[in-house]
């Protein structure tokens, strides 16, 4: 029988959203060679073509930097409604005050995107 999406049959593993270990460790040795050879990279920078050198940059930057994802509103909404839970399981009293903050964000992104 096939486990559920996300399911793993060791409670222990990795949790959702974690870089597995070696693609931890790859971002980690480029960056650590990057800072390590900064000056020898801006001198062969200097010395190619200004578009291979955009597309060098380009391809470094994926290591270093998370890739953005736009997101709709009603994403955002659920994003939003599904931090709030976390705060009342985790701490109910000391919530109240971050909950009516979120409520009133939440408020307005119903009314931008036109879910009155």
């Amino acid at each position: 029988m096939a486990q559920k999406k996300g399911k793993t049959g060791n409670p222990n593993g990795r949790p959702r959203g974690i870089p597995n270990r070696i693609t931890s460790d790859l971002r980690q040795w480029v960056d650590m060679l990057i800072q390590s050879n900064i000056s020898q990279f801006e001198a062969d920078l200097k010395k190619i073509e200004p578009a291979q050198r955009l597309n060098v940059l380009e391809k470094l930057l994926q290591y270093c930097l998370p890739k953005q994802q736009s997101i709709t509103v009603e994403q955002q909404i659920q994003a939003e409604y599904g931090a709030i839970e976390k705060l009342l399981t985790a701490a109910p009293e000391t919530a109240i005050i971050e909950i009516t903050e979120r409520l009133i964000k939440l408020n307005q992104l119903n009314r931008e995107g036109g879910n009155e």
